[in-house]
């Protein structure tokens, strides 16, 4: 869902361009819509294989405020990952514009509560995709109530829009904490640096503070909301073997088809990461996409038994 899409792999990065991802691997299994049996249960990633890509505020050191922060972190403290899929899943079934959701949302938590002391004018970038876009707008939104005049601004790429907010034609982005972490990394190190980001995103935020100073930019509270990979089965098949979380699949006797990506089966967060980190034993893999509808279609067809989707798909909301 994010601009790069990262299916991480130590020591590099495979950038993968991906349609919306999807559901939840922190937190409680979640399943997709209705009562239907193929309808996907996201297992809780228990012992933390991925990286912590949680929403987080980024935002240029020269406009760095109180007001500014107390704005920002209200929405991101507040967000959750259930709150974040209903709104990329209302933007995906009911078509509404990102400035409408995120008007509701604001107003149903009262996020413009209390806040005040800002003035000036402030840019928020928007990637192009549905889920930056709205969580720009909720921005903009707190940002306005604090006392900021705020603009919208659609940009592109991370590697055209974070110089944009280095330089000043950016105030704010809504971002991803690990795969900036590494953008920023790769930037100053080369392709070939030890990765900065941690499964902990105390540890991640850490490095992102450490290594966004050299750029001039401030990392702000890191929501638990996330956008990231995620493993998911059929709802009759985790029933069948009592699943929640990753480690329950060593309870599975017999076929436990893997689909995903093409370079699954290489990187460690992926196929290999699964195997070492939770003991699991595949019977085979098929090559889908990544985190996108051939992986979601081929889990509720019965083709392979898990797959890997992205943490806030919106077709991992209940309907």
């Amino acid at each position: 869902m994010k601009v790069a899409r990262l299916v991480i792999g130590l020591g590099a990065l495979s950038v993968v361009a991906a349609a919306c991802g999807g559901g939840s691997s922190g937190g409680n299994a979640t399943v997709q819509g209705g009562k239907s049996d193929n309808h996907l249960v996201v297992l809780t990633d228990d012992k933390h294989l991925q990286l912590s890509d949680n929403i987080v505020a980024v935002v240029r050191k020269s406009v760095d405020k109180p007001a500014l922060e107390d704005a920002l972190n209200k929405v991101d403290t507040t967000l959750t990952q259930d709150d974040l899929v209903a709104m990329n899943a209302r933007a995906t079934n009911q078509h509404d514009a990102p400035d409408a959701i995120a008007k509701d949302y604001v107003t149903q938590k009262g996020l413009t509560d209390g806040l005040s002391g800002g003035s000036g004018k402030v840019t928020v970038g928007a990637a192009n995709f549905s889920e930056n876009q709205i969580l720009a707008n909720l921005y903009k939104q707190v940002l306005e109530a604090a006392g900021y005049s705020v603009t919208v601004k659609d940009v592109q790429s991370r590697e055209v829009y974070e110089p944009a907010l280095e330089h000043g034609q950016l105030d704010v982005m809504p971002e991803y904490a690990a795969t900036l972490t590494e953008f920023l990394n790769t930037k100053d190190n080369g392709a070939n640096a030890t990765p900065l980001a941690k499964t902990d995103i105390d540890q991640t935020l850490a490095a992102l503070k450490t290594i966004g100073g050299k750029h001039g930019l401030v990392p702000l509270e890191a929501s638990d909301a996330t956008d990231q990979n995620a493993f998911a089965v059929r709802k009759d098949f985790a029933a069948k073997w009592g699943l929640s979380s990753l480690s329950d699949l060593t309870k599975v006797k017999g076929t436990l088809v893997l689909g995903g990506p093409p370079e699954c089966p290489t990187r460690p967060f992926c196929k290999p990461g699964l195997e070492q980190t939770y003991g699991v034993h595949f019977t085979g893999f098929k090559s889908l996409d990544a985190g996108g509808p051939l992986t979601r279609a081929a889990i509720q067809q019965g083709k392979v038994q898990i797959g890997l989707v992205f943490s806030s798909d919106p077709a991992l909301a209940p309907s």
